[in-house]
C-alpha cells in the first residue's frame, strides 16, 4: 500500500467511529507485534511499524484526527505530495525531501495527551532506558503485580515472600548498550538525532527512529548479557507486609520498588493488588465473616452447646436453644474482621442433619415420639 493510498484506520484495524481506548488498544498490540526487537531480519516488519506508528500518531490526537477526517471526507485523502520515505527530523516539512508544506506532526505533541511518548516507554521501555545522551532523568515506571495471599492473612495480616519480574539496568554494560571495551556510535539512519519523519499526504510525521529506539546512538558491539537494549528482565524477591483487613482488589503502593529511572531519575513504584484464597469455612462479607454449622436432631430439638472456631483461631461456645429449626443465624460480635478500628461479627448459621441410616429400635422410638407429640409419619 502506498503512502498515497494510505487509510490510517484500516492500518490499525479499527472502525472510523473507534473511540480513544479502542485506538490506543490496536495500537498496543500491532506495535508489539510489529516491533523491529521482535522481528529481527524482516524488513517488513520495520515497515510495518513505522506505518503503525504514522497512523497511532494522528488518531490518537483529536485535534489533528478530525483534521484528517475532514480532509478524507473532502476527498484531500491520498493526493499528498509528501516524501515517500524517512527523512531526519531536523528536515521540516516544506523544505527538500521534507513535505509539502502540509501540517507537521510531531510525536512530542502527544507527550501531554497520553500519546506515543507514554506508550512507548511502556512497551519499549527497554530501549528508553539504555542511556542517550540526549535524554535527562526520567522516572521508573511504576509496576503493577497481583498477589495471591490465604484467607487467613487477608483478615489477621502477615507478611508474605513474593517474586517479581522486574526491568533492571544492565550491569554488565551499565545501561549502555554496549559490550564492555566498546563504544556508541551515531545511528545512520537518524543521524543521531532520535527520530525520523515520514510523508502522509498533507501530513509530516516525526517518530522514535526505530534503529536506534530514539536514542540517537547504536552499540558498536551489542552486551552479550542485555544483546544491546541496556537492561535485563530480572525477578526481585520481596518480603511484603500484608495490612489487617485486606480482600481481593486491594492495592498496597511500595514506594521506590518500581522499574529503574534512567539517566539519573528517581525509580517508580511498586503496585500490589490482593487476590484473596478462598476458604473451605468461613466466607467474608465486607467485615462480617459467616460459617454453617451442622447439629442434628436431637440437639436441635432439646437444645445444646456446640463449639464454633472464629478467624482468630478461637473456639467460642454457641447455645442452640431448644426447636432450632435449620437456616437459623446467630451473631458472635466482635468476632469479624478488624480494620480502621472498627471489627466485624461472625454470623453462625445451624443446618440440622437428618442421619441417613436408623435402627430398628430407634424407628420404634422415633414412632412412640411422633405419636406422643401428635405428628404425622
Amino acid at each position: 500500500m502506498s503512502n498515497q493510498s494510505k487509510d490510517f484506520y484500516k492500518v490499525l484495524g479499527v472502525a472510523e467511529s473507534a473511540d480513544h481506548d479502542a485506538i490506543r488498544k490496536a495500537y498496543r498490540k500491532l506495535a508489539k507485534e510489529s516491533h523491529p526487537d521482535a522481528n529481527q531480519g524482516k524488513p517488513e516488519a520495520a515497515e510495518r511499524f513505522k506505518e503503525i506508528g504514522e497512523a497511532y500518531s494522528v488518531l490518537s490526537n483529536p485535534e489533528k484526527r478530525k483534521q484528517y477526517d475532514r480532509m478524507r471526507k473532502a476527498g484531500s485523502f491520498g493526493f499528498g505530495r509528501g516524501p515517500q520515505g524517512p527523512t531526519r527530523s531536523s528536515e521540516t516539512p516544506g523544505a527538500p525531501g521534507g513535505g509539502t508544506g502540509g501540517e507537521s506532526f510531531s510525536f512530542e505533541d502527544l507527550g501531554g495527551m497520553g500519546g506515543l511518548g507514554d506508550l512507548f516507554s511502556s512497551i519499549f521501555d527497554r530501549g528508553r532506558r539504555a542511556g542517550g545522551g540526549k535524554q535527562g532523568p526520567r522516572r521508573g515506571d511504576d509496576v503493577e503485580f497481583i498477589v495471591e495471599i490465604s484467607f487467613q492473612t487477608a483478615v489477621r495480616g502477615g507478611r508474605v515472600s513474593i517474586q517479581v519480574p522486574i526491568t533492571e539496568e544492565c550491569a554488565t554494560c551499565a545501561g549502555t548498550g554496549a559490550a564492555p571495551g566498546t563504544s556508541l556510535l551515531r545511528c545512520s539512519e537518524c543521524g543521531g538525532v532520535g527520530t525520523v519523519s515520514f510523508g502522509q499526504g498533507g501530513f509530516a510525521v516525526n517518530r522514535p527512529c526505530p534503529a536506534c529506539m530514539g536514542r540517537g546512538r547504536v552499540p558498536e558491539s551489542p552486551c552479550p548479557s542485555c544483546h544491546g537494549g541496556g537492561a535485563v528482565r530480572q525477578m526481585r524477591k520481596l518480603q511484603v507486609a500484608v495490612p489487617e483487613g485486606v480482600e481481593t482488589g486491594s492495592k498496597l503502593r511500595l514506594t521506590g520498588q518500581g522499574e529503574r529511572g534512567s539517566a539519573g531519575g528517581e525509580p517508580g513504584d511498586l503496585i500490589l493488588t490482593f487476590k484473596v484464597k478462598s476458604h473451605r469455612f468461613f466466607r467474608r462479607d465486607g467485615l462480617d465473616i459467616h460459617v454453617s454449622v451442622p447439629i442434628n436432631v436431637a440437639q436441635a430439638i432439646l437444645g445444646s452447646k456446640v463449639r464454633v472456631r472464629t478467624v482468630e483461631g478461637k473456639h467460642v461456645v454457641l447455645k442452640i436453644p431448644p426447636g432450632t429449626q435449620t437456616g437459623t443465624r446467630f451473631r458472635i460480635r466482635g468476632q469479624g474482621v478488624a480494620k480502621g478500628g472498627r471489627r466485624g461479627d461472625q454470623y453462625v448459621e445451624v443446618r440440622v442433619e437428618v442421619p441417613e441410616t436408623v435402627s430398628d429400635d430407634g424407628k420404634e422410638r422415633l414412632r412412640e415420639f411422633a405419636e406422643a407429640s401428635g405428628l404425622r409419619y
